[in-house]
């Protein structure tokens, strides 16, 4: 007895605990969109054969082409489980998509011309254009709005924030002031820099026969230039960058780019979480409480960072595969082993992951409420930080030894204070001038540029 899988059964939180989250890649990563994809390829090829004309389809009514698109266009559940019916006979699934067009083609009167779906073609020549293309259209449609709403958001914090001086830490320990916005500032270059190399990244595909030599296109019609035909199809047809040449396999080294670069993005944001997470922890930030929401289970006072700690373990996970996917698919025996098939049936695993990443961090920064009061708080504790500030002006003016002297009155285990930051500039051997520069220097004015 089969069971439905819902969302209390399903093995992975991906169908389960984070189904609403990652419902919308289900059209392009489960097995019913890989399906839909492959017959995509399949139909859109046949056309283009038509277009060439082969000579055995220059008959083929072009009208008919809108007819023969429905059949992936309106692709439905049933059509998928009909497929993987005929699969548990052929056991070959992709022959399982060309036996189901042809049954297409017979209920369309078009039975003289089936032998021209799939032709000349090896498997990988339909998966290695139906796994790019879905890649590309669930990044176009789904990563990347999710990706600018993070985005947007840390563009919208940097600015509102950008007037919040603020304590910076190295190391752990109390350094030069900084404001709050331009730290958020470092992220968002960051990500920019990363996404406009991602933008470089061509979604490649392979298209060439069993060896990637169309030997069997040639040798039915050497006449053609099979080679600017496969660049036609695939780049024009499918909007998708032609590799070539290739073994039986595309070589997947674009693919593992876009992985490599998919990975830094969520490292950043990774490293983004655990700087907020610490910030919480110091109370620079409270959290909007949630009516009804409980932050632990036996302390009442609790409201716990966990969207930004729930985004950096997604985040963690979703990289540890594509960590895994660019380096294994670039590699291949030969001509071509089947390892990559199975493993790029988990392409949709590491983009749920990323997907449930952003959206943690989304809603963690919505419920972050400045707490500026802590913010001046740490900077007047830490007077000796404009230590720094003091000894450059010093060698400004040539005062003998300033890094030597701000030594002294810094590295000891006694509090610096504002009066002993005054008191010290008083014994300065400089003008009334340069005293009363030194002594305008406060930790929430030296923030630099």
């Amino acid at each position: 007895m089969t069971m439905s899988v819902t969302e209390l059964n399903a093995i992975s939180p991906i169908d389960g605990r984070y189904r609403g989250k990652t419902e919308a890649l289900k059209d392009y990563f489960s097995e019913e969109a890989l399906i839909k994809y492959r017959v995509l390829v399949e139909i859109e090829y046949f056309i283009a054969l038509c277009e060439i004309p082969l000579p055995q389809l220059a008959d083929f009514d072009a009208t008919k082409f809108p007819e023969l698109q429905k059949i992936y266009s309106d692709f439905s559940a049933e059509d998928a489980k009909a497929i993987k019916e005929i699969e548990k006979t052929t056991n070959h699934d992709v022959k399982a998509v060309e036996y189901f067009i042809k049954q297409q083609f017979d209920a369309l009167g078009l039975e003289k011309y089936k032998e021209f779906i799939h032709f000349g073609l090896t498997s990988q020549d339909i998966n290695n254009t139906a796994v790019p293309l879905s890649i590309k259209e669930a990044m176009n449609d789904v990563y990347v709005p999710l990706y600018f709403g993070v985005f947007e958001k840390l563009k919208e914090l940097a600015k509102e924030w950008e007037n919040i001086p603020m304590l910076a830490r190295t190391h752990g320990q109390p350094a030069s002031p900084t404001r709050l916005g331009k730290e958020i500032e470092v992220f968002v270059e960051r990500l920019k820099e990363q996404f406009n190399l991602l933008n470089d990244i061509p979604s490649a595909a392979k298209f060439g026969g069993a060896t990637g030599n169309y030997n069997a296109h040639q040798v039915a019609y050497p006449e053609n230039d099979w080679k600017a035909f496969g660049k036609q199809f695939v780049q024009e047809k499918l909007g998708l960058h032609h590799s070539f040449p290739t073994t039986q396999i595309e070589h997947y080294d674009h693919m593992a780019a876009l992985f490599d670069c998919l990975k830094r993005i969520n490292t950043i944001y990774i490293d983004f979480n655990r700087d907020v997470w610490t910030y919480i922890s110091m109370d620079y930030f409270k959290q909007k409480i949630k009516k009804g929401e409980v932050g632990s289970s036996a302390m009442p006072h609790k409201v716990n960072p966990i969207d930004f700690e729930n985004s950096e373990g997604n985040l963690g996970l979703a990289n540890a595969i594509f960590e895994h996917l660019s380096a294994k698919l670039p590699i291949s025996r030969l001509q071509r082993d089947l390892t990559d098939s199975t493993v790029l049936r988990n392409v949709g695993v590491p983009f749920a992951h990323t997907l449930v990443g952003f959206q943690s961090t989304l809603k963690g920064l919505n419920k972050l409420v400045l707490n500026q009061e802590k913010f001046e708080q740490d900077l007047e504790d830490n007077w000796a930080v404009v230590a720094e500030a003091i000894q450059t002006i010093l060698r400004r003016e040539g005062y003998p030894n300033p890094y030597e002297a701000l030594k002294g009155l810094t590295r000891t285990n006694e509090k610096i204070t504002q009066k002993s930051i005054a008191d010290f500039i008083d014994t300065l051997e400089v003008s009334d001038t340069i005293k009363s520069e030194l002594k305008k220097i406060t930790p929430a004015n030296y923030t630099g540029v």
